[in-house]
């Protein structure tokens, strides 16, 4: 490969989150233990600033480099900036908890941003081979992040479930990638794209590829029925790591979603749509359902998310500009929407406690009205309830659904929506309708941490009420 300076323009953001992560390992060694403050500093400038290097360099017309394996278009830079932004919350949710604790050490730091480093090159992918390789720099710190706290049992097995099951799905992702390989004779997607619009579905390879890939996709995102680790993951790993592993690696997700099955398989939608469907309506029902029977609050959230990943297939699976834009929204304004949810329970727990039942919110507006109110938006918004920007979001996937005819699978959808309304509201009803626990303390947040929340949970509201602005960027992305 020829190396040119101007290659590494449109990957700066990747640069300044690789730098940071090693200035933190080597900070680490040398910092003294009451310092360790530091190293979340460093963390966040380093974050900001590939959030600036992002609106830098991005804008403009596409640009491929190092030999076409890696694309700076208007979908990579969007993608990349939601995660980045939605990234630097959870930093600045997870310290006080990791303080209370004694974790607050580079090791996570590190692991944290070469996962966050992982999904940029996931969502800047134009080859089977950079996807893959973003792929598992993410799953492999996001292993050792679920078992980050070696004195908890329930950490060591959900690290090791998610282990299991994350190199299942890693593996079939493989063996799709290698039969669409070895059927089109390349690992980039326009050429893959190129030779499928030539040879169409005849060979019968091609299909089996096609298969597995949807099989890993669904796996990543914990769609139904590849959502076994999904509860269990949430219920067991630490909060913080749940925080991570619940928002941004979504729109991490979607990116990959997008750069395989329409970048490299779009003339085979007909094919995968029917896949996605069922997918769908699966993990919309089954998420809303057994969302209703859970007590943890995590698992809960867990068969939430399950829910959600349905609603993004739904724009996934229609197949037109409108659609995508209209999943690439959704799935952007749900990690803002499980950030703010995890960021709450974080706040409420304490050394020795960790905010994990439904119970545990009980009276949250006596003990701070301000949390209480953020809570509930973002119940509210998961819910879909207007003016709250998750209403936007499920309007606008189902309307791509109806356009498209499939007004049956929309009717499915509001169903399924209507019955997942229940477990929201009954922890905005815990949250002010009952009175908190006698032995319950007084909430201690730093101030960064109730600035961060009210501008988390505010978002939603804004994104609700003035939708346009978010909308129209995910619009041009695909030309809608």
């Amino acid at each position: 490969m020829h190396f040119d300076a101007a290659n590494l323009l449109p990957i700066l953001p990747e640069i300044a989150v690789l730098l940071t992560a090693a200035i933190v390992l080597v900070v680490d060694l040398y910092i003294a233990e009451r310092h360790r403050e530091v190293i979340h500093g460093l963390t966040l400038i380093g974050l900001v600033a590939a959030v600036a290097l992002t609106g830098a360099v991005g804008g403009g017309a596409t640009e491929l480099v190092f030999d076409g394996n890696v694309v700076r278009d208007s979908l990579a830079d969007l993608l990349k900036g939601a995660i980045l932004v939605v990234s630097l919350l959870v930093f600045i949710y997870a310290r006080p908890w990791l303080r209370d604790r004694g974790m607050l050490v580079g090791e996570f730091y590190m692991l944290g941003l070469f996962a966050v480093l992982g999904m940029l090159v996931m969502v800047a992918a134009n080859s089977f081979i950079t996807v893959y390789l973003g792929l598992e720099l993410l799953a492999l710190s996001l292993y050792a992040l679920v078992a980050f706290d070696r004195d908890s049992s329930r950490g060591a097995e959900a690290a090791m479930k998610y282990f299991v099951l994350g190199a299942l799905g890693s593996g079939m992702l493989l063996y799709g990638i290698s039969m669409v390989y070895g059927a089109t004779g390349s690992v980039e997607f326009g050429a893959v794209a190129e030779a499928l619009a030539s040879q169409g579905m005849e060979n019968k390879v091609l299909v089996f590829g096609l298969v597995f890939m949807v099989i890993g996709i669904g796996f990543k995102f914990g769609a139904v029925p590849f959502h076994m680790w999904v509860p269990d993951i949430y219920e067991g790993a630490p909060t913080p790591v749940v925080l991570l592993l619940g928002s941004a690696p979504k729109i991490a997700a979607f990116g990959l979603a997008i750069r395989l099955l329409v970048d490299g398989l779009g003339s085979l939608h007909a094919d995968w749509q029917g896949m996605l469907l069922i997918l769908a309506v699966l993990s919309m029902g089954i998420g809303n359902l057994v969302a209703i029977a859970q007590r943890n609050i995590k698992r809960m959230l867990a068969y939430s998310t399950i829910s959600h990943v349905g609603f993004i297939f739904l724009g996934l699976l229609a197949g037109t500009e409108q659609g995508y834009a209209a999943a690439m929204f959704y799935t952007i304004t749900y990690a803002v929407m499980a950030t703010g949810a995890f960021g709450i329970l974080i706040i409420l727990s304490r050394k020795g406690f960790d905010a994990e039942r439904i119970e545990d919110l009980k009276g949250l507006n006596e003990r701070d009205s301000w949390y209480a109110a953020m809570m509930a938006l973002v119940m509210f918004s998961m819910a879909g309830v207007p003016p709250l920007v998750g209403f936007m979001a499920k309007l606008l996937v189902l309307e791509a659904v109806v356009r498209i005819g499939f007004v049956w699978l929309a009717v499915v959808a509001v169903i399924f929506s209507i019955i997942g309304a229940f477990y929201y509201l009954r922890v905005v009803r815990y949250i002010y309708f009952d009175k908190p626990e006698e032995d319950a303390p007084a909430l201690v947040s730093s101030g960064g941490v109730r600035v961060a929340m009210s501008l988390n949970g505010l978002a939603l509201l804004a994104l609700g009420i003035f939708p346009a602005s978010l909308l129209a960027v995910c619009q041009a992305v695909f030309g809608a």
